[in-house]
């Protein structure tokens, strides 16, 4: 893909994430992040939030809890003349140490990978930047 396109969040999962016992936060909290990564791809790509579809991949690799940081990133991949494909990864990059105090908590020296996915988002070519002189759309293989 010629132009490279990226999004990325940097946020603290706090105590109202915490969903399950020990303070262990859901999937659904990352997959939110994820989804909000998607919208910002397509709004800057094509001017419109578009709509995450689904995901060809998704994969929870490692628990997060309340009190950790997580960053996610979003890379754009392929673009289709409707639907747009995005690499998804979340990383912890602060962990919450419980075990030494309530407010205890560290900088990881290596990141961990929670969760990674590929997903698929669509945007209305009524609306997409590319047919009314914007931004090109790049052409691929496969049925869109």
């Amino acid at each position: 893909m010629a132009d490279l396109v990226t999004a990325a969040l940097r946020v603290r999962m706090g105590q109202q994430d915490a969903h399950y016992g020990g303070n262990l936060v859901d999937g659904a909290r990352i997959l939110k992040l994820f989804g909000d990564l998607v919208t910002e791809i397509t709004i800057r790509t094509d001017g419109d939030e578009g709509l995450l579809t689904g995901y060809s991949s998704l994969e929870f690799l490692a628990p997060v809890y309340a009190g950790d940081f997580v960053e996610a990133t979003a890379k754009l991949v392929r673009r289709g003349r409707l639907r747009r494909t995005v690499e998804l990864e979340a990383r912890k990059v602060i962990r919450a140490r419980y075990d030494l105090g309530p407010t205890t908590a560290e900088e990881l020296d290596e990141s961990v990978v929670v969760c990674r996915g590929v997903g698929t988002t669509v945007v209305p070519v009524s609306l997409a930047r590319g047919r009314s002189g914007g931004l090109p759309l790049a052409t691929t293989t496969g049925a869109e």
